[in-house]
């Protein structure tokens, strides 16, 4: 009996030994790795493709910076760190659970940000930020001011109802003495939020590239306000470029910000998108 127990001693010894260091590498310092996510509208379904193809291949992402439907779509992820469960939850987002539009005014705008405050208490479980599973970042900005506001903690509906609120369509988010708009504003990407927090690698999703073709007429004025933010984001992300490790920009030009018809093929693009990054992404981090 003794003779068995030194034998089933070593063996989980053994087996232990095994698994150290598998994928962690056990000893090494790991680089942090940020996944900063940017706005672009309905095209955000490209940023669940990417996280769906970065999970498949083990890249590990230590922290996600959101900014505007990026916010969304990170907040999904970070709150089950399950790339399943986002598509699950992506697939099931319609137009009504971001925009709810209202009588039209000078003062307010077309929408009033609060669908997507009840889309957010009824699908994500943490409710604080800093209860995410995956270290969480969003970025909004003061319209007084013109600086951006970044929320690390409290709640997650309003710091996404802030970033997400397009100047013009949605109402801005009044927050102790701000008023806060779609953190688009400055920036389509948000690298310099990430290596504040101490990010070692920067992997980008760019979607605000502009349209190839607006077909169809005359584009009304929620398509014209998002095409607009998403023209100045993209080329703020072409100044900040030095500042991303590796930018992923799925092949989304020719699908409309606002059409959500178009959600696996998205999706796919984000997939592509990623899959040939990942060469690049597994050099930087010695994978």
């Amino acid at each position: 009996m003794r003779l068995q127990g030194i034998i089933s001693s070593m063996l989980v010894m053994v087996f232990l030994s095994g698994c150290a260091g598998t994928p962690a590498r056990q000893g090494e310092q790991l680089p942090k790795v940020a996944l900063v996510l940017g706005g672009g509208g309905a095209r955000g379904f490209a940023h669940v493709g990417v996280i769906r193809e970065l999970e498949s291949a083990r890249i590990p992402i230590d922290l996600i910076v959101g900014v505007s439907v990026g916010s969304l779509l990170g907040a999904l992820y970070a709150d089950t760190a399950d790339s399943f469960k986002l598509e699950w939850k992506a697939f099931q987002i319609q137009k009504k659970d971001i925009f709810d539009y209202k009588l039209f005014n000078l003062k307010d705008g077309l929408a009033k940000g609060e669908a997507i405050k009840t889309y957010i208490d009824n699908n994500i479980d943490a409710k604080y930020i800093e209860n995410m599973k995956i270290p969480l970042a969003i970025v909004a900005v003061d319209i007084n001011s013109g600086l951006p506001v970044i929320f690390k903690t409290g709640l997650v509906r309003d710091a996404v109802r802030a970033s997400t609120a397009v100047p013009g369509i949605f109402m801005p988010m009044p927050y102790e003495d701000k008023f806060l708009v779609d953190g688009g504003v400055v920036g389509n990407l948000a690298p310099q939020v990430a290596k504040d927090l101490g990010a070692d690698v920067i992997i980008g999703v760019n979607i605000a590239k502009p349209r190839s073709t607006l077909s169809g007429g005359m584009p009304n004025v929620l398509t014209v306000i998002m095409e607009a933010i998403n023209i100045m984001g993209d080329e703020i992300v072409r100044l900040r470029k030095k500042d991303i490790d590796i930018l992923i920009e799925p092949q989304v030009g020719n699908i409309g910000i606002t059409d959500f018809s178009k959600k696996r093929e998205l999706i796919e693009a984000g997939r592509q998108a990623a899959k040939n990054a990942l060469p690049k992404i597994k050099q930087i981090l010695g994978l």
